[in-house]
């Protein structure tokens, strides 16, 4: 199926390439070109009209459903939740950090509704959990068998340059400013810190979840050890 479609797909992008949509082009593929291809994967309206989305090139033209079941069919097994009592902005990145290093799900915890404008609308092919408490969520990783990890700078925390990060783990983070809520302090197997180096002495709630998620793949994908 991937064959088929690379080879057809860049007969399509030459036609009309992948533009930037910061510099004011459209982004994506046009009308598919030539004969349909074969497979139930295809999305007939986006063959026709062409595809926009925010996807990877290997996905142009597929439908919805058939990306979704493909990256399920390899995700990872490190999960990532993030605290949401206050409406937190940087949930959307949070979740698209979540999407491009293709965690197992996102889960919520506190408030069910958050802010999607920084997801980019790939919480679409995210599996998302709400969990309205603490007492929930840490319920629902213990039955797991998921080592909670916490990401703050607490006076206990070890370093995440040093830790050996499980492979069965759910990365945890808190609101922007506050933090991590001292009920998932107490809850956590470990909480690590980011090494620092400026005068600030915290970064972006999203910019951390990027990194510790990195982290993970940098030992459990590449082998890095620590």
């Amino acid at each position: 199926m991937e064959t088929n479609a690379t080879g057809a797909l860049q007969e399509a992008a030459a036609v009309d390439p992948v533009q930037d949509e910061h510099h004011g082009h459209q982004v994506g593929v046009g009308p598919w070109e030539g004969p349909a291809p074969e497979g139930g994967h295809w999305d007939p309206d986006l063959l026709a009209h062409g595809d926009r989305r925010n996807v990877a090139d290997q996905y142009r033209y597929w439908a919805h459903e058939a990306i979704v079941a493909d990256l399920d069919a390899r995700r990872h097994t490190f999960h990532v939740a993030i605290e949401n009592w206050q409406h937190d902005l940087n949930i959307g990145s949070v979740v698209r950090c979540a999407n491009a290093f293709l965690a197992k799900e996102v889960h919520i915890i506190g408030r069910r509704r958050w802010n999607r404008r920084g997801a980019m609308v790939t919480d679409r092919y995210q599996h998302v959990r709400h969990h309205p408490t603490v007492e929930d969520f840490v319920a629902w990783a213990r039955g797991e068998g998921l080592r909670i990890i916490g990401i703050d700078n607490f006076p206990d925390s070890v370093p995440l340059e040093t830790y050996d990060l499980p492979a069965n783990c759910v990365l945890v983070f808190g609101q922007e400013g506050p933090g991590l809520t001292p009920e998932v302090h107490q809850a956590a197997d470990a909480t690590l810190s980011i090494a620092q180096f400026g005068s600030t002495r915290s970064i972006n709630a999203s910019a951390a979840a990027a990194i510790a998620m990195h982290a993970w793949i940098r030992r459990h994908v590449f082998g890095q050890s620590v």
